[in-house]
This record gives structure tokens, sequence and C-alpha cells, in this order.
């Protein structure tokens, strides 16, 4: 199993956060870690990778959040 945390007072309630991490591949973690944020009344105003697997459509667990990718790959 895998395991994310974060102390409890780390983000506010209504604060805003832009989340960052360097890949974004079936969307998993990042869905775990927006999940995270809003459970401690955080505001995820945007999340951002540096290298996006488009082939793994790792964006349709993050809809409704603005997602952006420095560099994108498709294919194998």
């Amino acid at each position: 199993t895998n395991c994310l945390e974060l102390h409890r007072d780390a983000i506010r309630p209504g604060e805003n956060v832009l989340l960052i991490d360097d890949l974004l591949a079936t969307g998993g973690t990042a869905h775990a870690s927006i999940k995270l944020i809003e459970r401690l009344g955080g505001k995820v105003v945007g999340v951002g990778f540096l290298i996006e697997l488009v082939d793994l459509k790792g964006r349709e667990q993050l809809q409704g959040y603005d997602v952006q990718s420095i560099i994108t790959f498709e294919g194998a």
C-alpha cells in the first residue's frame, strides 16, 4: 500500500494551495494529494507538473482543477 501524510496544521482552512509534482502519469498521487489538502480546508487553485505522460490519461483524475504541464510525452 501507499501512504501520503501531511501535518494537520500545514494548511489553514481557506488557504490557497498550488500543488506541484514532477510527473503526471495516472493521476492517482495528485488526486490523493488534492483530497488531503481539501480535507484540511485548503483550496487547490492549480496543479502543475514538470512532465505529463499523456497516454496514461492522468488529467481525467484531475477534472475541475487547473492543470498545467511543462513537458508532455505521447506514445510509447
